[in-house]
C-alpha cells in the first residue's frame, strides 16, 4: 500500500532555481511518485531540470498549460513527449480541434498503450478560481457545471485525464467514467494552511471521491520537516485508498 500511495503523490518544484530544484528531488525522490515542473521553473532552467529529475529517477508532471492554436500546442505536447516526461498538460479550454490535434500528434511518436507514452491531461477551471472568476471572463455558467462539461469535451478529443478540484472529482467521474485520470491540485491535509487556493479538501477526501494523482507543494515544503510531512500525507492517502477497496 506504501507503493501505491507514493504513486498518487506528485511533489509541486515551485521554485525558481535549478539547485533548489536538485535539492527537493534528492530529498523526496524516495517519498513522492512525480515531481511538477511549472511555468517559473522551466522558464528560468529549461528543458535541462526535466533532464535533471529522470536522471535523479524521478518522473515529470510537465505543468505548463499549453493553451494557443492547434499546430502550436501540438507541436509542443510533441517535444513534451521528446523530453520523455510522464505526463503533461494543456489548457481544456483552447478547445476540441486543439486537444485532438495533439493527440494525434503524440500518437505520430508515441501509440496509445506504448511504455513511453506520456499522460496527456487537460485543465478545466483553476483551483483558484471561483464562480465570481469566471463571470470577470465573460463565463456565466457554474463551476460545477463548466469542470464537467469541459472535462468530457476533453475525453471527446481522446485526452487521457484532467486537471481538476478535487470538490469536482465526482462531477467529472459521472460523465466521464472510472478509467479517465483525473489529477487534483488544490489539496491541503489538515496540519496546512490554504495558501492561494480556493477550491480544496484534504487527501484523504480527494482519494476518497475518486482522484488518481495529487499535486501538493507547500505543505510540505513549508513544513518543519518535508520528509516527516510527505510521510503524513502518504499515511492519510494509504488510509484512504485502504477505505476504498
Amino acid at each position: 500500500m506504501k507503493n501505491a500511495a507514493r504513486s498518487r503523490l506528485i511533489f509541486a518544484l515551485d521554485v525558481d532555481c535549478f539547485e533548489d530544484a536538485e535539492k527537493w528531488v534528492k530529498l523526496l525522490h524516495a517519498k513522492v511518485g512525480m515531481f511538477k515542473v511549472g511555468k517559473q521553473l522551466f522558464t528560468r532552467c529549461g528543458p535541462d531540470v526535466v533532464r535533471m529529475i529522470r536522471a535523479e529517477g524521478g518522473d515529470v508532471f510537465l505543468d505548463l498549460k499549453y493553451h494557443d492554436i492547434p499546430n502550436t500546442v501540438a507541436m509542443a505536447g510533441l517535444e513534451a513527449c521528446r523530453l520523455g516526461v510522464k505526463m503533461f498538460n494543456v489548457h481544456a479550454l483552447g478547445g476540441p480541434e486543439m486537444m485532438r490535434e495533439t493527440v494525434a500528434r503524440a500518437d505520430t511518436l508515441f501509440p496509445r498503450g506504448s511504455d513511453k507514452r506520456p499522460l496527456l491531461l487537460a485543465v478545466t477551471i483553476l483551483t483558484s478560481s471561483t464562480e465570481e472568476t469566471l463571470r470577470a471572463v465573460g463565463i456565466d455558467r457554474p463551476v460545477s457545471e463548466m469542470v464537467p462539461r469541459l472535462a468530457l469535451l476533453a475525453k471527446e478529443a481522446g485526452m487521457d485525464g484532467v486537471v481538476a478540484s478535487p470538490r469536482e472529482v465526482g462531477l467529472i467521474r459521472e460523465v466521464c467514467g472510472k478509467d479517465f485520470v483525473i489529477v487534483t491540485p488544490g489539496v491541503r491535509p489538515s496540519f496546512a494552511s490554504m495558501d492561494d487556493q480556493k477550491r480544496v479538501t484534504t487527501p484523504a477526501d480527494a482519494i476518497a471521491a475518486g482522484a488518481d494523482c495529487l499535486v501538493i507543494g507547500r505543505p510540505i515544503s513549508a513544513a518543519p520537516d518535508p520528509v516527516a510531512a510527505a510521510d503524513q500525507i502518504l499515511a492519510e492517502i494509504s488510509g484512504a485508498l485502504q477505505v476504498c477497496q
